[in-house]
């Protein structure tokens, strides 16, 4: 299937049908005949331009992948002082 093209345009169209008109991300993706995921996509890139900060369900998910990688960054940090601690408890013995 070949992946199709959009123009900025039709981008910032769309997320005007989210954040102006009311529309949800998954309606506006129908009455476009696009996937949702690009809706979302759209919105989270072009959400500034439009003059309106991100809202709903796309926030949310923004939310989360936020706060995902926080936490990976902070159990690698936690592995890495359980490691040093082993270490230096072991040169003190």
């Amino acid at each position: 299937m070949a992946k199709r093209k959009f123009t900025r345009e039709f981008k910032i169209s769309a997320v005007k049908l989210v954040q102006e008109q009311g529309y949800t991300v998954t309606q506006a993706a129908k009455s476009l005949g696009v996937e949702p995921a690009s809706v979302r996509g759209w919105v989270q890139k072009f959400s500034a331009e439009v003059g309106q900060p991100v809202t709903g369900e796309v926030a949310l998910r923004a939310e989360v992948q936020r706060l995902r990688k926080e936490n990976q960054r902070l159990a690698m940090e936690r592995d890495i002082l359980k490691k040093a601690t082993a270490f230096f408890a072991k040169q003190s013995s």
